[in-house]
C-alpha cells in the first residue's frame, strides 16, 4: 500500500472545519446546473413564438445542453483529477455564467442551439467536481451519505424546480430572464467557493489522453444523436450511420481505456456487479424524472392553459418528495437495504408513469400532483443511493472520474428522457388530422409543435382555430400517455434487473481510513 493509503487521518481531517458551508457551495452549482436542463420546459411556448424554431429546433434547443454535458463528462471528470477540483468547479462556474448571457440574448434558433451546447460545455465542468470534492470532505461513511444525500436531491429536485422557477421569472420578464438568473449564483459560488472550499486532485494522475477526450464526446453524441432522430423519424442513412460511428467510437474508447496506464475512465470498474447496477439505475432513474416533467410543463401549459408560474407551482410536488427522499435515503439502505431501496424508488417512477396514460386533458390536479410527488420520492431514494455506491467504490484519488460516472448516468438519463420519451410524443402528436377548412400555411406549423398549433390558430377564424388546437391538444396527450407507457416499462424492468444486480451491496458504515 501508498504512503498515502496508509496514512491515519486526524480527527480534524476527518470532520473538516467548514465543510457543511462549502457544501452548500457545491449543492448550488449541481442545483442551478440541474435547474437549467429542465427551466426552458416552460419557457418553450414563449421561444417558439420569438424564434421561431422547426420542430426538430425545438427539440435540439430542449435537449443539446444535456447532450453536450454527457459526452464531456468523463473527460472533464477526469481533468479535474488531474489539474483540481476546485479549479475546474471556479473556471467553469465563471464561463457558466458568461455563456448564460450568450443563451438569453439568442436572436435565432441556430444560435440558441450552439449557446445551449457551449453552456454544456461549461455545465460538464461543475457536475463532477461537486460530487468528487464531496468525497473528499467528508471521510466519515454516514456523513458522506448525508452529504450525498442533500446534493442528489437538489440533484434530483433541480430538475422539478426548474419550471417553477421559469414560470416566477415568465409572470414578469422575458424568456431570456431564466438565464440570467444564473448570473448572480454563480458570482457567490466563485467569491465562497474561492474561500471555504478545499482544493484536491489525484497526486499521480498520468497524462490527459485528448484522444480519450474525442472519441468519448464524439461516440456519445453519434449514439444519442442516432437515438433522438430514429425514435422521431424512423430509419434513414444520416441517423444509422451516426449511431454505427458513435458506437464505434466508443468501443475504440473503451479498448484505449484498457490499455492505458492512466486512463481517462477505469473501466475494471464496471466488472463490478453493484457499480454497473447502480449506474444503470441512475440513467433511469433521471430518464422518467425529467422526461416526465419537460412534457408535464408542456401539458399544464397548452392542453391545460394554465400560466407559467401556475405550471410551475404545479409540478412542485415533484421537488419536495426528491428533497425529502434523499435525506433520508442513506439511513433507509441502511437500515433495509440498498437494493431494496433502490428497486422501489424505480418501481415508484415506473407505476407514476404507468398512471400518466391514464390522464386526459381534463384531468383534475390532485392526480397530477400525486404522480409528480411519486416520481420526486422514488428518485430521491433511487438516485441519492446508488450516488453513494458509486462514489464509495472507489479511492478518493479517483472521485472525479467516479464522479463522472454518476453524473454522465444523470445527464445522459436527461437528455434521453426529453430527446426518446419526446421523440416519441412527436411521432405521435404529428399524425393528427387536420380539421376541414385550415389553409396549408397554418396546418403545417401546427404539425410541427403543439406551441405551433395554438400560435397558428391566432391567425384563423375563432371556430377554425378551436378545432385545430383541439385537434393537436388530443393528438399531444395521446403521445404524452404512449410515451409515459414505454417509460413505465423500461422503469419497471430496470427495478427488476437491479434487485439482482444490488445483491449484497452495502453503504459503508465504519470510518474508512484513507
Amino acid at each position: 500500500m501508498s504512503r498515502i493509503e496508509q496514512r491515519v487521518e486526524s480527527p480534524d481531517e476527518l470532520h473538516r472545519p467548514g465543510r457543511w458551508i462549502a457544501l452548500s457551495v457545491l449543492v448550488l452549482a449541481v442545483l442551478l446546473v440541474a435547474i437549467d436542463a429542465t427551466v426552458l420546459g416552460l419557457a418553450t411556448p414563449f421561444l417558439t413564438e420569438d424564434l421561431e424554431p422547426t420542430g426538430t429546433q425545438l427539440l435540439w434547443i430542449g435537449d443539446v445542453y444535456s447532450f453536450v454535458i454527457a459526452g464531456l463528462l468523463v473527460s472533464m471528470g477526469s481533468l479535474g483529477d488531474r489539474i483540481g477540483r476546485k479549479k475546474l468547479l471556479l473556471c467553469g462556474a465563471t464561463a457558466f455564467g458568461a455563456v448564460s448571457v450568450l443563451n438569453a440574448y439568442a436572436h435565432t434558433p441556430e444560435m440558441m442551439i450552439l449557446a445551449r451546447a457551449l453552456l454544456g460545455v461549461a455545465g460538464a465542468t461543475l457536475m463532477p467536481s461537486t460530487l468528487a470534492l464531496i468525497r473528499n470532505l467528508f471521510h466519515d461513511p454516514r456523513e458522506r451519505s448525508l452529504a450525498i444525500g442533500i446534493w442528489g436531491a437538489m440533484a434530483s429536485a433541480g430538475a422539478a424546480v426548474g419550471p417553477v422557477v421559469g414560470g416566477l421569472l415568465l409572470e414578469h420578464f422575458w424568456w431570456g430572464s431564466v438565464f440570467l438568473i444564473n448570473l448572480p449564483v454563480m458570482a457567490v459560488l466563485v467569491v465562497v467557493g474561492a474561500k471555504m472550499i478545499p482544493e484536491s486532485r489525484n497526486p499521480a494522475p498520468g497524462p490527459w489522453d485528448l484522444a480519450s477526450v474525442g472519441l468519448s464526446f464524439i461516440g456519445m453524441i453519434g449514439v444519442v444523436y442516432a437515438i433522438k432522430e430514429l425514435a422521431a423519424h424512423g430509419p434513414g442513412w444520416e441517423n444509422i450511420a451516426a449511431g454505427i460511428g458513435g458506437l464505434l467510437a466508443l468501443c475504440w474508447f473503451v479498448r484505449r481505456q484498457l490499455t492505458l496506464p492512466a486512463p481517462l475512465l477505469d473501466m475494471r470498474l464496471f466488472h463490478h456487479r453493484g457499480f454497473s447496477g447502480a449506474v444503470l439505475a441512475d440513467l433511469l432513474t433521471i430518464l422518467g424524472l425529467s422526461g416526465l416533467v419537460f412534457f408535464l410543463s408542456q401539458f399544464l401549459q397548452l392542453v391545460q392553459g394554465r400560466g407559467p408560474l401556475e405550471a410551475g407551482l404545479a409540478e412542485l410536488p415533484a421537488a419536495v418528495g426528491a428533497v425529502v427522499a434523499g435525506l433520508i435515503a442513506g439511513r433507509a439502505a441502511r437500515r433495509f437495504s440498498v437494493r431494496s431501496v433502490v428497486t422501489g424508488g424505480l418501481a415508484a417512477i415506473g407505476l407514476a408513469l404507468a398512471a400518466v396514460t391514464l390522464i386526459h386533458r381534463e384531468t383534475a390536479y390532485p392526480l397530477l400532483g400525486a404522480v409528480l410527488l411519486v416520481v420526486g420520492v422514488g428518485a430521491g431514494l433511487a438516485f441519492t443511493v446508488t450516488s453513494d455506491v458509486i462514489l464509495s467504490s472507489v479511492p478518493k484519488e479517483q472521485a472525479g472520474s467516479a464522479g463522472a460516472v454518476s453524473e454522465t448516468a444523470y445527464e445522459l438519463g436527461a437528455a434521453l428522457g426529453i430527446a426518446l420519451l419526446g421523440s416519441i410524443v412527436t411521432g405521435v402528436y404529428q399524425n393528427f388530422d387536420t380539421p376541414h377548412g385550415v389553409p396549408p400555411g397554418p396546418a403545417a406549423a401546427a404539425h410541427e409543435s403543439l406551441g405551433g398549433a395554438v400560435e397558428a390558430a391566432h391567425g384563423l377564424p375563432a371556430q377554425q382555430g378551436q378545432a385545430l388546437v383541439s385537434a393537436a391538444q388530443e393528438s399531444f396527450v395521446e403521445g404524452l400517455g404512449f410515451a409515459a407507457g414505454v417509460g413505465a416499462t423500461v422503469l419497471l424492468a430496470t427495478a427488476v434487473a437491479a434487485w439482482f444486480l444490488l445483491r449484497g451491496q452495502k453503504l459503508e458504515d465504519g470510518i474508512v481510513h484513507q
